[in-house]
């Protein structure tokens, strides 16, 4: 990348401010998924090892209210941090102050400090997440040089990236995360090894509206699955029953198919299930689990039946399709793969692409990346980024602010 990483600063003796993304997702204060705090960990040792004085933030969740305070403090997160480094974390539980100065006066090189949710600064006038340049020029002014590794936010023009990064026109750079995913992202859609495969899945044509039309000027085929499958259906003519179908993106999705014709492939059957609209607004995973399933062709899905994943014709039509591909970029998942009957289709692309020999193999974040992880693919990947909505934004060919704020090398 054109953007300095962090071994061009020179860290020794030097306060190292660090955004990380440590958005992890908690369950009653404990922590049920620790990959993207793993994932920093290369960059923050690195700024150790260096003599730097490391100050390390990030954003938790949303803060709307004052309710949302404690629920989504990153104290856990600061011990977790402490374990996994095997060393102290000093944790401040405010956003800035007396106290938090002290702590980064008291930084001694080599020492860790981690401050609190960057959000918490959200609950009077959003001046995190509108780049307030009052907030952007304190955080800046606990620091010497600026690190971004927070790719999951690097979509957004923040108070903790964009804003910091301004104060630090020669010394800001990204951390090894930030460089891993523009490396794999940006080069699979910039300069791709071809053949190249996309697959779209997830629930909605409308969230991803951008990233197919960039895909079908780039890939060599786009694969189409999950919920947003439907919506094509019936641009098609066909009978999507009781599925998820965006009615006002029929005819765009229509548009698309014309315009993708020989790039597009859509699934040919679906595992489809026959329940009331009512018990699944009640309890959608639990009806949906206890239902009797039914393989149909796409031609032939009942009016009052919704389909939850693909059949096992369209898992064989895309394992032939991602042969001999070179590079795949993955984003959402084939079904509902949160209950397992529905979670063949994802769990098939994921068995496909992790024997696919010779090629680059990108998730793209999201629901497919937790569901390759969930099913124990972890390892299989070429890369499995840690921002689903960053990867989006890069996948549909734009800048994305938490990079383009960066110093040039």
């Amino acid at each position: 990348m054109a953007k300095k990483n962090i071994k061009d600063l020179d860290l020794k003796g030097k306060r190292v401010l660090i955004r990380v993304d440590f958005n992890v997702p908690m369950k009653n204060g404990t922590i049920t998924d620790e990959n993207r705090i793993v994932q920093a960990i290369p960059t923050i040792k690195y700024a150790i090892d260096e003599g730097g004085k490391v100050i390390v933030f990030s954003h938790l969740g949303r803060v709307k209210t004052v309710d949302d305070l404690a629920k989504n403090s990153l104290a856990p997160v600061a011990k977790r941090l402490a374990e996994i480094l095997g060393m102290p974390v000093k944790f401040v539980p405010t956003t800035r102050g007396q106290e938090l100065e002290d702590a980064v006066k008291a930084l001694k090189e080599g020492e860790v400090l981690m401050f609190e949710n960057t959000r918490y600064e959200d609950l009077d006038g959003k001046k995190e997440s509108n780049c307030d340049p009052e907030l952007s020029a304190y955080w800046a002014s606990l620091g010497d040089v600026f690190v971004n590794d927070a790719f999951g936010t690097a979509h957004r023009a923040a108070a903790s990236n964009k804003g910091i990064a301004s104060h630090f026109p020669n010394d800001s750079a990204a951390g090894f995360l930030l460089e891993k995913e523009i490396k794999f992202i940006g080069g699979a859609v910039d300069n791709p090894v071809r053949p190249f495969v996309a697959i779209l899945g997830g629930a909605k044509v409308s969230d991803k509206i951008s990233v197919i039309e960039n895909l079908l000027n780039k890939a060599d085929k786009v694969l189409i699955c999950g919920a947003m499958a439907y919506t094509f259906f019936k641009a098609q003519g066909l009978e999507v029953g009781l599925s998820k179908c965006e009615d006002n993106f029929v005819e765009y999705a229509k548009g698309l198919l014309a315009k993708g014709k020989g790039k597009i492939v859509l699934p040919v059957d679906v595992v489809s299930v026959t329940v009331s609209s009512e018990d699944c607004a009640n309890d959608f995973f639990g009806t949906i689990a206890k239902a009797d399933t039914k393989v149909v062709a796409v031609d032939a899905i009942d009016k009052d039946a919704q389909g939850l994943d693909c059949g096992p014709a369209t898992i064989e039509l895309f394992k032939k399709e991602l042969q001999g591909a070179k590079t795949v970029v993955w984003n959402g998942p084939a079904g509902v793969f949160e209950v397992e009957k529905f979670a063949k289709g994802t769990k098939a692309i994921c068995e496909v692409l992790a024997h696919l020999k010779g090629a680059t193999t990108i998730i793209g974040g999201g629901d497919s990346a937790a569901a390759a992880i969930s099913m124990g693919y972890e390892s299989k990947f070429s890369h499995i980024s840690t921002g689903g909505g960053a990867s989006l934004k890069y996948l549909e060919g734009k800048a994305l602010p938490g990079v383009t704020c960066l110093s040039d090398k």
